[in-house]
């Protein structure tokens, strides 16, 4: 498991590493993630390093909240833990007034 800074494909900002040691794979304030990944979190043995757009949202007993993630490149859906440091709420506010 790789825990890095990076800069968002899609808003630009410098990202941190993630605050819980996890591996950080998506920004905090528009969610947008990169294709790195492969076959689990983590990994970065993904070629496509596509830009993967949050597109819904789900709940797993074991995990929490989580954001569904979809690469605009190739079409790979992930879902992914919500981070304690996402913009999670206004995610939540913007998918719910286009529903």
């Amino acid at each position: 498991m790789i825990n890095e800074t990076f800069c968002c494909g899609n808003c630009g900002k410098e990202i941190e590493i993630h605050p819980e040691g996890s591996a950080r794979n998506h920004c905090p304030y528009c969610l947008y993630s990169k294709h790195l990944d492969k076959d689990f979190p983590g990994d970065r043995k993904s070629d496509c390093e596509g830009l993967m757009s949050p597109v819904d949202i789900d709940y797993k007993k074991n995990k929490g909240n989580m954001i569904k993630h979809r690469c605009m490149k190739c079409g790979k859906e992930i879902l992914n833990k919500v981070a304690p440091d996402d913009e999670f709420l206004e995610f939540v506010k913007k998918r719910n007034k286009t529903v």
